[in-house]
């Protein structure tokens, strides 16, 4: 099983970008999905999830609600994240999972599988 986590990049305040799980040997369609993110000399926090597929709303963090939003393309087997209006602070190391259980939602300890990260980076 891999997740490959990509997108990541430089960006300035306000701007955007699409962070993108995609994975091998596992089908995100039977997942919950989460992306967390790790600041420079910060803990792991969540930043949205995705439950398995049952009609659920996702979850979004409070510093990212309606910037944020989490989506799946089964098609593609691909979890993005479409980040809107950054700002300094969502400068991090984002990381995607995913877990068996269906509404793992923020909880870190509840999921299988990790992705390798991608850097954000949000210049002032």
């Amino acid at each position: 099983v891999q997740l490959q986590a990509s997108g990541g990049g430089l960006v300035q305040t306000g701007g955007s970008l699409r962070l993108s799980c995609a994975a091998s040997g596992i089908t995100l369609e039977n997942y919950a999905i989460g992306w967390f993110r790790q600041a420079p000399g910060k803990e792991r926090e969540p930043v949205s999830c995705i439950p398995r597929s049952d009609g659920s709303p996702p979850y979004y963090a409070d510093p990212v609600k309606g910037r944020f939003t989490i989506s799946r393309d089964n098609a593609k087997n691909t979890v993005y994240l479409q980040m809107n209006s950054l700002n300094p602070e969502d400068t991090a190391v984002y990381y995607c999972a995913a877990a068996k259980t269906a509404q793992a939602m923020s909880v870190m300890r509840l999921y299988d599988y990790w992705g390798q990260g991608t850097l954000v980076t949000v210049s002032s």
